[in-house]
């Protein structure tokens, strides 16, 4: 694709950083997040035959020139053949990790990595980000900052977009104060 992985756009090599690697915005974010979503709506209920992913990650998710996310990579992808979604309603995140961790296969293995895609788009942070120390996972380091620290754990990049979009319309507003209307 000729934007690339997610994977690139949310951990460029210093090499990219040096060469002012572009950031994505907080509605670009949303929007692959939406897109990502309704891949897999597709997928669990709207296939001939439930599929079940099993390897959702930034590197599987591609940008195309229009940057409309498609999901790829189904290597690993499993059909479901169940008579029922009443097992679905029933289960509990604990479950899902579960049975992420044991390798079964349900929707809820595509759930519980979505979950955790949605913290690495908006925090900027691997799962495996060297930070998290003492057997710390992200959503141990999600659930310590909320609901009052959320600013201190969202991505740089979004605090950052904010101030250059703030600085922006302060020197905008000063233009129209320098150049009066003849």
């Amino acid at each position: 694709m000729s934007n690339g992985s997610l994977d690139m756009w949310l951990h460029p090599t210093v090499e990219e950083q040096l060469l002012g690697a572009k950031n994505l915005t907080f509605m670009q974010r949303l929007n692959i997040a939406i897109d990502i979503a309704s891949a897999f709506d597709y997928l669990h209920h709207h296939c001939e035959t439930p599929t079940v992913h099993c390897d959702l990650k930034p590197s599987n998710v591609l940008l195309d020139e229009d940057m409309t996310t498609h999901v790829g990579d189904f290597g690993l992808a499993r059909f479901l053949f169940e008579a029922s979604d009443n097992a679905l309603q029933n289960q509990t995140t604990s479950a899902a990790l579960r049975e992420y961790r044991d390798g079964h296969v349900s929707r809820l293995r595509d759930i519980y990595s979505y979950g955790i895609l949605l913290l690495e788009i908006f925090t900027g942070k691997r799962p495996t980000d060297g930070m998290l120390k003492d057997d710390m996972n992200i959503n141990q380091f999600i659930s310590i900052a909320l609901p009052n620290h959320v600013m201190d754990i969202v991505d740089p990049a979004l605090l950052f977009e904010e101030e250059n979009e703030d600085v922006g319309k302060e020197e905008a507003t000063l233009r129209n104060f320098e150049s009066p209307n003849e």
